[in-house]
């Protein structure tokens, strides 16, 4: 390659003398980005979507192929984030294929040190059990002469991943249990 070839391939001198000065035209791709195919170009479909990580809701376009996930961008559409999303909603790809994602149920017992496997419907068994004997054990119908009907057996603390929807329903349901210790992560 040549002197005046090596000075031509330079970004910077391209963008001056090519008219560019913002660097947003051809001036600023090279030969290796002009190569490049988007990652979404082997999508079948593009699934909208909102971020679950908190309670801002920013839209995001899930990329889907042979069923499975392959990305997830920024919805240029949203009108909350008009396709930008945080670092957390930008790796939120990773909560449908990351390697550390769990498919199974975990459980470490009292005292535990080491974890061991479940079947859904043991583990399901075991929380209702709990929720029953806390509800038993923590009931009270009166408080200083005040009919209180309540537990301060359990309480909630709902996580902003959850929708308007799925919120309303957990906290009919704590209510419905006697539960007056209901808290959402999305409010703080």
């Amino acid at each position: 390659m040549g002197v005046r070839q090596w000075i031509d391939s330079w970004p910077v001198y391209r963008q001056f003398s090519d008219g560019d000065p913002l660097g947003r035209g051809a001036s600023v791709k090279s030969g290796t980005s002009a190569k490049l195919n988007p990652r979404v170009n082997t999508a079948e479909k593009v699934v909208k979507s909102v971020c679950p990580y908190c309670a801002v809701g920013c839209g995001q376009d899930v990329y889907v192929q042979d069923g499975k996930v392959t990305q997830i961008e920024g919805d240029p559409d949203s009108p909350v984030s008009r396709g930008r999303l945080c670092p957390k909603g930008s790796a939120s790809l990773q909560l449908t294929t990351g390697s550390a994602r769990e498919h199974r149920v975990l459980y470490r017992r009292p005292h535990g040190t080491e974890w061991e496997e479940l079947e859904l419907d043991v583990a399901m068994d075991m929380i209702a059990d709990r929720v029953i004997e806390a509800r038993r054990h923590g009931w009270q119908w009166e408080q200083n002469g005040l009919r209180v009907r309540r537990t301060l057996g359990f309480a909630s603390l709902g996580g902003a991943t959850l929708d308007n929807e799925e919120n309303y329903l957990i906290k009919k349901l704590f209510t419905a249990l006697g539960a007056v210790q209901i808290e959402n992560q999305a409010r703080v």
